[in-house]
């Protein structure tokens, strides 16, 4: 090859590749901004890995972060409530809807394994309280029946079924029809039923008394 041809060569050659079939210069160009591109990524994906000083740091942050959530856990779990989390709180009393369904005597037993009984209705307001929560679960057994004798209403406690709260017995009811001889949450009003059917139910216990009250 002849000095000029060589010359020739090597002006579309910048790269220095001696090829056969010379690469034309603006694939050349085209092939230096794309290695140039992969550079640059490169070196920026590198910057962004974190140090081992920013790992460590942010570690320790989080472990801090977590001791003190784990502290206002037991700060909230000491402070005073007057009824337990699963209770709901009305005029000095607690009362707790059960999730799951008994027959009248279980429902008893349940209620005193929570230190509860099975709950009396004391008055009107209470009544329409309640009235109202069991309607979100349905028939809902209180602690009223005539076990005892029939026709004669009492609560668990054994106190009887006073005239002023007759009123709240459904249309009809109580009819007595088939030894329906325990007390539930029906719709608006109570209804006598079965005592051995399985039925949501009310406990209701005296509420916490807290420090400085």
């Amino acid at each position: 090859m002849t000095a000029p041809e060589e010359a020739q060569t090597q002006l579309l050659d910048p790269l220095g590749c001696h090829l056969r079939h010379p690469i034309p210069l603006v694939l050349k160009l085209l092939l230096l901004t794309v290695f140039a591109g992969i550079l640059v990524a490169i070196l920026v994906q590198a910057s962004s890995v974190p140090s081992r000083q920013d790992y460590e740091q942010d570690q320790s942050q989080q472990k801090q972060a977590y001791q003190e959530l784990v502290q206002m856990k037991d700060t909230i779990n000491n402070l005073c409530r007057p009824c337990s989390w699963d209770w709901t709180f009305f005029q000095g009393k607690c009362y707790f809807l059960s999730k799951s369904q008994r027959n009248w005597h279980d429902a008893i037993t349940a209620c005193k394994e929570e230190g509860a009984e099975l709950v009396i209705v004391e008055s009107a307001e209470e009544q329409s309280f309640l009235q109202q929560i069991s309607k979100s679960k349905g028939r809902t057994w209180i602690g009223l029946s005539d076990l005892n004798k029939e026709g004669v209403w009492h609560w668990v406690d054994g106190s009887p079924l006073s005239n002023s709260f007759k009123k709240y017995w459904n249309k009809g009811e109580p009819n007595s029809s088939g030894e329906e001889d325990c007390a539930e949450f029906k719709g608006d009003g109570w209804n006598d039923s079965i005592c051995s059917h399985k039925k949501f139910w009310i406990c209701k216990r005296p509420a916490n008394s807290c420090p400085g009250e």
